[in-house]
């Protein structure tokens, strides 16, 4: 009889991003093959609480803000089995598990399904890394560069690739000094322009500002998320995403638009509407679409990425300049999400998708560090 593939579905988090988490982790599970996986689910709390049991998911669940899961599309089903490490623990800090990291040992590897800081931003490639287990996505580097969008820029601009102009903010100059940087920035960006967290996803956090007051307001309130802030000059875009997949030989999908149902693609557009336009492929040009292909390989390779991400870029309307947005080292991953849908529509559906994915993890472990 084949053995089966250990796969450990790592999911939840302490991040803001934790409910979108949970459902691209029900994705997962449910897609991954049962003929040819055996699937442990782990689940960590906002607390911060590790549960590898097989009703992690449902645990946390029943505890996520039911105003941020997406779609409202999963409930909270208990599986009848318990699964590895089924102990429960009211010390918020402690890997539920018997002897450390033992029963993450026993995997062949692990699917970390962790959107935002506190999982997709190398700390938990860096934990599996030192435990050696292996592990689908980018390394601690690619991981953290992503997540953080002024490294982003940083590593774009020094690989030559096009990016809007934009500013730093930190908020401990912002407290101190709010007026003279609101000034700094209006003597080098013009309204519009977005404020975002340095370190987050799902488009929380991120305003798009028109006039002073707002941008002292949207400044505080990306201040709440990190202690770094980008101010990036706005344009009338159109914005256009790319999947990426492979390690050192990465693949682009075809493209796609997004068409958000308000100003510009929120949080509420992304995942709560239900009314925002996914066009795929993206009604570009082929001249176009071969660039943004070659744009997204090379902004993969730029922070030296590893199985996966999803490129995201900005489209001029009136000037038709191309300009890379950001890098998402782990996407929303239902199959109804862009990442997924790019591939299916380029010819790789969802369940070969994370076979690949799969193969692609095993693969640069088994290389040493790539």
């Amino acid at each position: 009889m084949t053995h089966k593939v250990r796969v450990g579905v790592l999911f939840g988090g302490q991040s803001g991003e934790h409910e979108v988490s949970l459902v691209s982790a029900r994705a997962i599970m449910d897609g991954l093959d049962p003929e040819k996986y055996d699937v442990t689910p782990i689940g960590i709390t906002k607390q911060g609480r590790w549960i590898i049991a097989a009703d992690a998911h449902a645990r946390l669940l029943a505890q996520a803000d039911p105003s941020k899961l997406p779609g409202g599309s999963i409930s909270a089903t208990t599986t009848a089995s318990a699964g590895v490490g089924d102990q429960e623990t009211t010390d918020p800090g402690t890997l539920i598990v018997a002897g450390e990291y033992s029963p993450l040992k026993t995997l062949d590897v692990i699917f970390p399904v962790l959107h935002g800081p506190m999982g997709e931003d190398g700390t938990v490639q860096g934990l599996l890394e030192l435990i050696g287990v292996p592990y689908v996505g980018c390394g601690v580097l690619a991981s953290a560069v992503g997540m953080d969008k002024a490294m982003t820029k940083v590593a774009f601009a020094g690989a030559g690739l096009p990016v809007l102009p934009w500013v730093l903010v930190r908020r401990r100059e912002w407290e101190h000094e709010p007026q003279r940087m609101l000034d700094w920035i209006e003597s080098r960006l013009h309204y519009p322009v977005f404020v975002k967290p340095a370190n987050l996803g799902s488009s929380v956090g991120i305003s798009k500002v028109t006039d002073r007051a707002a941008l002292e307001r949207g400044i505080a309130e990306a201040a709440s998320y990190d202690r770094r802030i980008i101010v990036e000059q706005g344009i009338p875009a159109r914005e256009i995403e790319v999947s990426v997949l492979g390690n050192d030989e990465p693949e682009a999908s075809v493209p796609g638009e997004v068409v958000p149902s308000g100003e510009w693609y929120d949080y509420a557009a992304k995942y709560l509407s239900g009314s925002s336009q996914i066009l795929i492929p993206a009604p570009i040009t082929l001249e176009l679409a071969a660039r943004v292909r070659a744009l997204a390989v090379q902004a993969f390779k730029a922070i030296d990425g590893a199985g996966l991400a999803r490129v995201d870029f900005l489209l001029n309307r009136e000037t038709g300049d191309l300009y890379l947005n950001e890098i998402n080292t782990m996407p929303g991953f239902t199959p109804v999400s862009m990442y997924a849908m790019m591939w299916d529509a380029s010819g790789l559906p969802y369940a070969s998708l994370l076979d690949r994915l799969i193969d692609l993890a095993l693969e640069r472990h088994a290389k040493g560090r790539a």
